[in-house]
């Protein structure tokens, strides 16, 4: 194990951001008894969400990530990506975002990276940027660009589960075939990286291999075990999210007796109407 040392820059900026969060909860007054109801269950989403972005970027999962395994490396992008940002987004309430989006200019730019087909293209995007090998070693030589990369990661994973999650009728996520057909094509492209890792007879980040081993792990194997993460791990949170989105709109069906399908030109009007 690397010795300790801390990372104030990690706990000012999360603790911050986590503070900055509970000071606006408790200074809103909720709208409704609904509203009222679910802020409990928000802000313990969004403060799990916190704890798993700390978790991923504080001793001991970012001083193994980047100075010894890159297996630890790809669980600390998928804690971000995969957890952290789900929990963050379904923890802040839509009063809150709608504060946040307020800018007419930022509203815009965010309405247009959030429409499916621009999410997936920037997510996947910065997903093989970031593993580009040249940047890859780039990020582990430079704390301001290890910094930024995860701050561009984590912001496209915003993007990119917005379709899935977002929490306001003005910027509505997709029906529920539309959800699993978008979370389908999400799982083919980290695919690419992973058959190279997984594969690959040759270290793709030889900076990797310069590092000191640890539990008696070699470098090759260490990028055989990042490609099975990547694979199988994000594989089976993306079609166990698929498998529920699917058999709670079931539920929904057979419970109401209505296809949520018919109510889109609905939401499409009061999106419209949202947005005046």
């Amino acid at each position: 194990m690397p010795d300790w040392h801390a990372h104030p820059d990690v706990w000012l900026l999360l603790g911050g951001l986590w503070v900055a969060y509970l000071l606006a909860v408790r200074r809103h007054v909720p709208a409704s008894a609904a509203e009222r109801d679910e802020r409990r269950r928000r802000s313990t989403l969004f403060t799990i969400g916190m704890a798993v972005l700390w978790f991923a970027s504080d001793y001991p999962m970012h001083d193994l990530a980047e100075g010894y395994l890159y297996s630890i490396h790809m669980v600390q992008h998928m804690l971000f990506t995969l957890v952290a940002v789900p929990l963050l987004i379904t923890g802040i309430p839509a009063w809150m975002w709608r504060v946040v989006l307020s800018p007419r200019p930022v509203f815009i730019a965010f309405r247009f990276l959030t429409r499916p087909v621009v999410a997936l293209i920037v997510f996947n995007a910065m997903l093989m940027f970031t593993h580009w090998p040249a940047v890859a070693e780039a990020s582990v030589g430079s704390e301001l660009t290890h910094f930024t990369l995860h701050v561009l990661f984590v912001g496209s994973a915003f993007v990119m589960w917005w379709p899935v999650l977002s929490p306001l009728v003005e910027l509505p996520t997709l029906s529920p075939p539309g959800q699993m057909l978008y979370l389908f094509f999400l799982s083919i492209a980290p695919t690419i990286p992973a058959s190279f890792l997984t594969f690959g007879h040759t270290l793709l980040y030889p900076v990797y291999g310069t590092f000191p081993r640890i539990w008696g792990v070699s470098a090759l194997t260490d990028q055989l075990i990042a490609g099975l993460i990547m694979k199988i791990v994000g594989g089976l949170i993306l079609w166990g999210l698929i498998a529920a989105i699917f058999f709670r709109w079931h539920a929904r069906e057979e419970r109401d007796g209505w296809d949520a399908l018919a109510l889109r030109p609905v939401e499409r009007e009061l999106r419209k109407k949202a947005t005046r």
